[in-house]
């Protein structure tokens, strides 16, 4: 009886989309250009741009009015890719007035996913992705003692 084949354990690598270097210029395909010089030559061709976007929804940690403005905390272990850090960008850029989006890392000195290894041997950590994005950011040490309820400080320090 035949052995059943067992696979490695290694991933095929993607297929690049080939790239077809005869296709004119603004055209996405041989078959766009085809189109518009033939059977579609009286349609106006790539004059409207449509912006768009996919509709999530995010689930606030903690929020909290301070000075009236509305705190939405965000308690980070780490993050775990791309798409999970890059949403945060696209939360902020849709925060109602009157809301800031603020970050309690558990590490901010954690390296972020996928960071490249710098000249002096460091990566980008959590706390240096939120500065550079905009974001403020504290620590479970730094964060504002009026945030905070002074009866459990002392406990998650």
């Amino acid at each position: 009886m035949p052995r059943p084949k067992v696979r490695s354990g290694k991933r095929k690598p993607r297929i690049k989309r080939p790239v077809d270097k005869s296709i004119p210029v603004n055209y996405d395909s041989k078959f766009e250009y085809d189109l518009h010089r033939g059977l579609l030559s009286e349609w106006e061709f790539h004059d409207l741009v449509i912006p768009y976007s996919v509709e999530h929804k995010y689930h606030v940690d903690f929020r909290k009015v301070i000075e009236g403005t509305n705190i939405i905390l965000e308690a980070k272990g780490r993050f775990w890719d791309h798409a999970e850090y890059s949403k945060y960008l696209w939360i902020k850029k849709n925060l109602p007035e009157g809301y800031e989006l603020v970050f309690l890392f558990a590490n901010p000195s954690a390296p972020m996913p996928a960071a490249s290894v710098r000249k002096d041997g460091t990566k980008r950590s959590h706390g240096e992705w939120a500065t550079k994005s905009g974001f403020r950011w504290f620590s479970r040490d730094t964060i504002p003692d009026e945030w905070c309820d002074p009866r459990h400080k002392e406990e998650y320090l």
